[in-house]
């Protein structure tokens, strides 16, 4: 009995392996010189366009504006210097009934404030194109220093002269003024502060750097040599050095066999001498 179903189970194994199916054999590896198959799953790498940005450490500062709000706050710097300007365009001196001492001093008070104006439109659209020169921004936060108390120096001659209210409206435009003066400042000092951060931090950088050469070529330097004292000898071409040639050419010339010439040259047999007068 035993023998008879091993033979049956002999019998049956061909029989199973010839009746699997050709999918579930595994496929036979490719030659690395066959192209790869289009099947094959590859690493996907993000375009450039969809990598997120990152973001920087220090948006939330306390102090730090964007770029869009400091230009923003310039804007409004030059809304406030159009309207002083508006103003200086309204005022007629000449129509006062006042000393001509006075009137003196307010027309060198008016075209000083009309160029403390212009300085400080200067420096003004300069910031509003780089916000982030810590230089450009203090220059214009010190020309709105400038022209604060010359507004109040015509506002208050205006007041005197012409009219409170018209003269109140001077110093409106110079409260504006001052307002955006101090909305710059918190910035100025983060620019200020970050500057200063980095760098303390090129210093460190720099001390550690000179440590780590200092560590690593210890050792390696050999050791100074000394020198003797010696006296140079100076070859000029002065006087004494010619004098010293002098000397040192004629003996060789001698010691060559040349003779030299000295005197007058020897005359040739039967020749008369030149007669030096004419008859």
């Amino acid at each position: 009995m035993k023998l008879l179903l091993f033979a049956l189970f002999v019998a049956a194994a061909p029989l199973g392996a010839f009746g699997q199916s050709p999918a579930q054999k595994p496929p036979a590896p490719q030659h690395p010189s066959t192209p790869a198959s289009q099947e094959i799953t590859t690493e996907q790498i993000a375009a450039p366009t969809q990598v997120p940005p990152i973001t920087s450490t220090q948006t939330n500062l306390p102090g730090r504006l964007e770029p869009e709000q400091v230009k923003a706050l310039a804007h409004k710097i030059w809304l406030a210097q159009f309207r002083l300007n508006d103003l200086l365009a309204q005022v007629h001196p000449e129509k006062w009934k006042m000393p001509p001492e006075a009137q003196k001093s307010f027309d060198q008070s008016l075209d000083s404030l009309r160029k403390a104006l212009a300085a400080e439109e200067e420096w003004r659209s300069q910031f509003e194109a780089r916000p982030d020169s810590l230089y450009l921004g203090f220059q214009t936060y010190v020309a709105i220093s400038a022209v604060l108390p010359r507004v109040d120096g015509v506002a208050h001659s205006v007041s005197h002269y012409e009219n409170a209210s018209f003269g109140a409206q001077y110093s409106q435009s110079a409260n504006q003024l001052f307002d955006l003066q101090q909305a710059i400042e918190p910035h100025l000092a983060f620019l200020l502060k970050n500057q200063d951060n980095v760098l303390v931090v090129a210093q460190s950088n720099l001390a550690s750097c000179e440590n780590q050469l200092n560590t690593a070529m210890s050792g390696k330097q050999a050791p100074a040599i000394p020198m003797k004292n010696i006296t140079p000898e100076f070859k000029g071409h002065g006087r004494a050095a010619h004098a010293k040639e002098a000397p040192a050419a004629s003996t060789g010339e001698r010691k060559s066999g040349t003779p030299a010439k000295t005197g007058t040259p020897k005359r040739k047999s039967g020749t008369k001498p030149a007669s030096t007068t004419q008859k």
